[in-house]
């Protein structure tokens, strides 16, 4: 179990005052029955009036005094909010902080305007002190009164509000209404997913009051928001402290680690500190580090005192290896999610217990994922201090507005007004690194002007001007990431640009019914399977496709739909109800972690080069030459042995998994390894010595981006160059190799895209015919056919038309020479190629266009053990027949030639002799 430390743990748990223990409850009746929810999960029957959410709700800014005000209160639906019904016991009773459309709040309906009702006595400790109301969230317009004084007016149904009523309270008991107005779609408002009538990927709506209501004794001068923004490369916190009657008063700002201050600073509340971290302790993924923070008021007349936390850690963009990459503390990592939309069927928006919300991110986690996107929802504030203390990334949508409405000036307003107020109340969480103000065209307008405004307002985390603009809305241009959504997918996602890194926004969606589980309805997925394994097998093939996109492609990040089934959505890792996980755990784990380790840039079993990083020397390559390893320049006009030369196979190591052996792209079975600390390439031998020199393991780069390799067998020495050698270098050691100058940039790499793309071999000049390899249908071959490919059977009695349109001459790459073009046998000049994903025969028009659609790099087959893959060279994709026409395809992406039934078959051809030579 993961527990607050130091202040937070401390304050966390110090007075908390369940609704059931306060005096002056409000003279209710007897509970009546209330229906069960539809479907229940493991924390349903643990959630009673007197343990509605007992929790501090607020881990970034914590008092120590505090009253939590969840429980039983009176309700009734009304059809005006304007008059409360002060002193009036209502009808019904609601269990506070469930939604009204919930099981858990035991009304189970909807309302579009409500009345709640209760009442509370302040501690006599709290003499002499203000007192203020707080409010985790009310959807959608909430009207608070206190002994039918007005305190509170607010509209947006997922930011935080609160209220000084100190005035309008008396001694004894105390009475509080809120009424509260939720038109859900029947206006412009944001609403996520809610429906008035949910159905397909829209869910039940949630109503009301939705997160923990509470009461906190302040002093007059009193703490209101705690703005932190690490600065890494200062080594120091920046801390913009919020308050309200704080004239005169001062600030005292501690870091604190281990019960420790670490560093402090003072100023005035609202300006800008900062404090110092010295020597941080980054948070990260890996490292979910968080340092305890502490803030006085120091004026005069007694101040406010407050604790929290906070995670030393940098969120940027730059080109790594010649691409556009995220980067989290200046280093790319692969950012793989998923689509958590925060629904249960107890509570619908709100998790029935903590523990029940912690499980959603514990079990991602244990998944092997570091991201979740929180798709069109604000969670409560423990959500978020959830995801930094596991140390998952967090991709922040703003609620959208209603689908297929072009929302009024007036619901632009509110819009704008909302997204602002959700920044500020989030802009402390460590673990957001992204926002989206919208997705999928869902209520957009002015995605460019938005995703600057939003820029404005926090310009230390990216900003997605739409999500998923490829299929569903309109892409801005601007902000700093582009976003596509594919189902199944992966497909074939954009490139990154100069300024905009490339993701994957939404992919996957593949479903298993689960009966027992679900929610009442019929379930549905983007792609159904018949049982768990199916369901994992179709996981593990989808995900593995990602590595080829990472590497040639230019993706950062992925977000599969989803971890839980949602309502009619079956297409979850785990059931909607949290009883059952669909998948197997391990192997899920097991291609998630291999995905997030192959944009390191070693996917296993592809093919990279490794380039030189030392300044002034960035166009050498690691190559071997006579059998020893060392460094040349290569370019684009090397020779074709020397390209293969510096192209290596990225294996599993072979004395070691978890580590890396780089086998010759052009010497099968030839590995590089260490012999006397020198780096040469030799044949593997069968010997354990062997296969520990072949090994070295990765370590974050020296220099920073980058990789550097250890030798599993000598710890501390690094592949490094020297002299144009390579050897295994140990800085400052006693050979001239492991001299101390340049030794960080010398033992950095670069993994880059190979010099030699293809994996398989053809010979150039030669004429072959190109058999289908797809069991049942091994008599066709590829031909053209009124310049359109498709596959045909062809036969000796074949007329001789058809045995020369299936016959082609290999040529080298028109656009790259380290993969092949296919001529016409009978139609000199003409080159199988690609256009709309269709697969051609055309001529040869002297454009680049065509020379790069011409061109396949050769791989090995995915199915049996003879034959070739062809890839396209310039999109994602490979040459697959498909009910007799030929395409290059992407295994689950959009189109139907992209199914994933017989992918692998389909995608692999077998050299034949040429029909017609």
């Amino acid at each position: 179990m993961v527990r607050p430390s130091g202040w937070a743990r401390r304050v966390i748990t110090a007075l908390v005052l369940s609704a059931a223990t306060l005096t002056g409850q409000a003279q209710l009746s007897p509970p009546a029955a209330h229906a069960a929810p539809p479907l229940t999960t493991p924390w349903t029957a643990q959630v009673s009036p007197d343990n509605a959410l007992p929790e501090y709700p607020r881990p970034q800014m914590v008092r120590s005094e505090w009253q939590n005000l969840n429980g039983l209160w009176q309700f009734a639906g009304t059809g005006s909010i304007g008059s409360p019904p002060v002193g009036q016991n209502l009808a019904e009773q609601v269990l506070v902080p469930y939604p009204i459309e919930s099981g858990l709040s035991r009304v189970q309906r909807h309302e579009d305007r409500m009345w709640y009702r209760r009442t509370f006595t302040v501690p006599s400790t709290w003499s002499g002190r203000h007192v203020r109301l707080n409010f985790g969230a009310v959807n959608w317009e909430a009207r608070v009164w206190v002994n039918g004084t007005a305190v509170a007016t607010h509209t947006g149904g997922y930011d935080p509000f609160s209220a000084d009523i100190t005035s309008a309270l008396r001694a004894g008991s105390n009475e509080v209404i809120v009424g509260v107005y939720s038109p859900v779609d029947a206006t412009g408002i944001p609403i996520g997913k809610q429906r008035r009538s949910p159905g397909g990927i829209f869910y039940t709506a949630h109503s009301g009051i939705w997160q923990t209501v509470w009461l906190e004794p302040v002093n007059a001068a009193a703490v209101t928001r705690l703005d932190t923004v690490p600065d890494v490369a200062a080594g120091v916190l920046d801390l913009v402290v919020q308050g309200a009657g704080v004239s005169g008063q001062g600030v005292r700002a501690e870091a604190l680690t281990g019960g420790q201050v670490v560093g402090s600073a003072t100023g005035a509340v609202g300006a800008h500190l900062r404090v110092p971290v010295p020597n941080a302790r980054l948070w990260s993924p890996d490292d979910p580090f968080l340092y305890d923070l502490r803030v006085t008021l120091t004026g005069t007349g007694g101040g406010d005192a407050v604790t929290g936390y906070f995670g030393m850690r940098s969120v940027g963009k730059a080109m790594v290896g010649g691409v556009l990459r995220p980067t989290v503390n200046g280093r790319f990592l692969f950012q793989m999610g998923t689509l958590d939309q925060g629904y249960w069927p107890d509570g619908i928006s709100t998790a029935p217990t903590d523990e029940a919300l912690r499980f959603d991110l514990e079990q991602q986690k244990a998944l092997g994922f570091n991201l979740v996107r929180k798709h069109v929802k604000v969670e409560p504030a423990r959500w978020y201090y959830w995801a930094d203390r596991l140390g998952l990334l967090v991709w922040q949508d703003m609620p959208s507005m209603r689908t297929g409405v072009s929302p009024s000036t007036s619901d632009r307003a509110n819009f704008e007004s909302e997204l602002h107020r959700v920044v500020d109340s989030l802009r402390g969480i460590t673990s957001i690194v992204q926002w989206i103000p919208f997705n999928e065209g869902w209520g957009e307008y002015d995605p460019a002007r938005i995703a600057d405004l939003v820029k404005s307002w926090d310009p230390t985390r990216l900003v997605t001007n739409n999500s998923g603009s490829n299929c569903c809305g309109f892409d801005g241009g601007n902000g700093d990431v582009i976003d596509d959504h594919i189902y199944v997918g992966p497909g074939a996602p954009h490139r990154p640009t100069a300024d905009r890194v490339a993701v994957l926004g939404e992919f996957g969606g593949l479903g298993l019914r689960s009966p027992g589980h679900e929610w009442p309805g019929t379930g549905f997925a983007y792609e159904m399977t018949p049982d768990a394994t199916t369901l994992t097998n179709r996981y593990v093939q989808i995900n593995e496709q990602l590595k080829p996109l990472i590497m040639s492609g230019g993706l950062s990040a992925s977000i599969y739909t989803q971890p839980t089934d949602v309502e009619n959505e079956v297409n979850g890792i785990w059931t909607y109800d949290r009883k059952v996980r669909k998948m197997d755990a391990d192997r899920v784990r097991a291609v998630n972690r291999s995905v997030i380790e192959s944009a390191g840039g070693l996917p296993v079993d592809g093919l990279v080069s490794l380039r030189v990083t030392t300044p002034g020397y960035t166009d050498r390559y690691l190559r071997h030459s006579a059998s020893l390893a060392r460094i040349d320049v290569v370019t684009s006009t090397s020779p074709d042995t020397l390209k293969q030369d510096a192209t290596f196979y990225v294996r599993r190591g072979l004395a070691d998994g978890s580590c890396y052996s780089f086998e010759s792209r052009n010497f099968p079975g030839h590995y590089l390894r260490h012999q006397d600390f020198r780096v040469r390439k030799d044949p593997r031998d069968g010997t354990a010595l062997f296969d520990q020199d072949a090994t070295f393991c990765r370590r974050d780069g020296r220099t920073g981006n980058g990789v550097s390799f250890e030798s599993l067998n000598l710890p501390g020495y690094f592949l490094r160059h020297y002299a144009e050698g390579v050897y295994i270098a140990r800085s400052g050691g006693p050979n001239p190799w492991d001299g101390f100058a340049s030794f960080a940039d010398d033992a950095t790499w670069q993994v880059a895209a190979p010099w030699w793309r293809s994996g398989a071999g053809l010979t150039v000049g030669s004429a072959l015919s190109l058999r289908v390899a797809t069991p049942g249908f091994t008599d066709r071959y590829l031909r053209h056919s009124a310049s359109l490919a498709r596959t045909d059977v062809v036969t000796s009695t074949s007329p001789d038309t058809l045995k020369q349109d299936a016959t082609f001459y290999v040529r080298r790459g028109l656009a790259d020479g380290s993969c092949y073009s296919f001529e016409s046998r009978n139609f000199p000049g003409h080159y199988l190629r690609h256009q709309d994903f269709r697969v051609r025969k055309d001529p040869r028009d002297g454009t680049a266009l065509f020379d790069q659609d011409a061109t396949f790099c050769a791989q090995p087959p995915r199915f049996g053990s003879s034959g070739v893959g062809l890839s396209a060279s310039n999109i994602t994709g490979d040459i697959r027949h498909y009910a007799e026409e030929v395409y290059v395809a992407s295994s689950g992406g959009s189109h139907a030639f992209d199914a994933s039934s017989h992918y692998d078959e389909d995608t692999t051809w077998v050299i034949a002799p040429p029909w017609a030579p």
